[in-house]
């Protein structure tokens, strides 16, 4: 008896040890032996949500089959689906429908792998429509959104950072500063927020030399200044102290161990039109394309922006909008469920104002709000936007398990807490594999759905292409839905002239079977 227990005693150390020190798994290495539990309740999952809990379909903010399909892309393994989808199309109104066309310009290749490995540039060059010293073609139109350095670990954001430089897309900084964990060769956008973390003098104020010091010594191919995010827009970010480390205080510029909450509203300006006035000096300064980001509300704001922009010739050179669903690490449970409008109707009316004065084809517009799923972001390039920006999908690719913990500093995985056991779970060389794996595969199905509707590349998907089920029996074309004119959505002539030759010089076609001898 005493020889079993030993046998078994020894038997779980050999475990403990191999998951304590194996790179793979970051829930394995911070819970070793018990961690196996989880895979083990996973295996059988399916089988136990049919018959006792919930269908694929109704987990929140991401349902079973999309946490499914990315971490399956992440890990290179089988992302299909069989037996057909399980979604009540039918019955479901506002259910996005992808029309193909029989014969399109495009041919898709029909191997499984086409597409995986091929690069797709966005179809607008950042700046060149104001001139900016270095504007540039972003080579990927899937690239990670803003997650600050404090809100994720030191491990999460090089492990993105390493995946952004393997995949060929960028990563933007999130407002919490440029950290030594955002420099593993992923080019950058430089977020500025509020608190001008990054780029502040001691007492807290905006310094352009810091800033113009920053950006020389780090790969930072664009400043983006957040107006708003998404998940908490109007409100300013909340760093708890329990996660104001040393090393963050220390890039922040800030007082270690106490909550670090930003500003609401920026110094730097008070009004669109000082707004404007800000990025011009920002863009003079450093060279760089300058954007903005906000989540959509009162449109008084982004008409009286289109009105300066076109009356004045000032302008930003990119908008990216964020949607209501978007992410946070914390804020308030109001916030996140009820304010600020959803991606598809925020976009679409704040497209429809830059199109009406003549704009839309002068800015690149960024999407982001649960788009780094396939079906949602062919919405969006439909829609007009011209890249995407993924983050909850992105943590999920490093090993997020959807714990909904990131307010806690208690995430188990070690993606969103500064706990240094959690934390040492992850291990970014294989995560870094696995985040470009994920927006590999990702720009893949755009690439196939883009074929598919008989053109070259996502963004010249038009808003013809898509219906929206208004229930079983009739469905409505998605430029009548958002009020657009059938012409929107798609970059200008000569963007679309130049990304349709890119793409048929790297993006091999397909074809059919050899005619028959008749026709020969």
């Amino acid at each position: 008896m005493r020889t079993a227990v030993k046998a078994v005693a020894s038997a779980i150390a050999a475990v403990a040890a191999r998951d304590l020190f194996q790179r793979d798994h970051a829930l394995l290495r911070n819970f070793p032996v018990l961690g196996h539990a989880r895979y083990l309740i996973e295996s059988i999952g399916p089988e136990l949500r049919q018959y006792i809990v919930a269908g694929n379909n109704e987990e929140r903010p991401f349902t079973r089959d999309q946490r499914r399909w990315v971490y399956s892309s992440a890990k290179n393994e089988n992302n299909y689906f069989g037996f057909g989808t399980d979604n009540d199309i039918e019955y479901t109104a506002g259910y996005p429908v992808i029309k193909h066309r029989t014969f399109g310009r495009a041919v898709p290749p029909s191997s499984p792998t086409a597409g995986h490995d091929v690069e797709l540039p966005a179809a607008k060059v950042l700046g060149a429509a104001r001139g900016r010293a270095k504007a540039f073609r972003p080579r990927s139109v899937v690239n990670i959104s803003g997650m600050s350095f404090g809100s994720l670990s030191g491990n999460a954001v090089e492990a993105l950072n390493r995946g952004a430089a393997l995949a060929g897309c960028l990563q933007n900084t999130g407002e919490g500063g440029l950290s030594r964990y955002h420099r593993h060769g992923g080019d950058l956008v430089f977020q500025i927020g509020t608190a001008y973390f990054g780029c502040r003098d001691e007492r807290g104020r905006f310094s352009l030399d810091r800033l113009k010091a920053l950006v020389a010594a780090a790969p930072v191919r664009a400043l983006e200044v957040k107006l708003s995010q998404g998940a908490k827009p109007s409100l300013g970010g909340l760093l708890p102290a329990a996660k104001v480390s040393a090393e963050i205080a220390e890039v922040r510029g800030i007082a270690m161990g106490r909550d670090c909450v930003s500003p609401s509203r920026h110094a730097e300006f008070s009004d669109t039109d000082g707004l404007l006035d800000w990025v011009e000096l920002l863009a003079a300064e450093t060279g760089l394309p300058v954007g903005i980001k906000a989540a959509v509300g009162d449109m008084g704001f982004w008409d009286e922006l289109t009105r300066l922009m076109h009356d004045t010739g000032r302008g930003v050179d990119f908008v990216s909008i964020d949607g209501g669903e978007g992410g946070t690490g914390a804020a308030p449970l109001i916030f996140t469920d009820t304010v600020s409008l959803p991606f598809q109707l925020g976009f679409s009316r704040v497209y429809r104002m830059f199109a009406e004065r003549g704009l839309h084809e002068r800015v690149t517009f960024i999407g982001a709000g649960k788009l780094g799923l396939p079906d949602n972001a062919v919405i969006a390039f439909a829609l007009g936007c011209d890249m995407i920006n993924v983050a909850r999908e992105a943590m999920l690719a490093i090993g997020c398990v959807q714990a909904q913990k990131c307010h806690t500093d208690t995430c188990p995985t070690g993606v969103a807490t500064q706990n240094q056991w959690l934390a040492r779970g992850l291990v970014p060389g294989p995560k870094a594999e696995r985040v470009a794996n994920y927006i590999r595969t990702l720009r893949r199905d755009l690439m196939k759905v883009a074929e598919a509707c008989g053109v070259e590349h996502p963004g010249l998907i038009d808003t013809g292409s898509v219906e929206i089920l208004d229930g079983r029996t009739s469905a409505t074309p998605l430029h009548e839905v958002y009020g657009y004119r059938p012409e929107w959505g798609l970059p200008g002539p000569a963007d679309r002239a130049e990304i349709v030759r890119l793409m048929t010089d790297r993006a091999p076609q397909g074809g059919s079977a050899l005619p028959s001898d008749d026709r020969v």
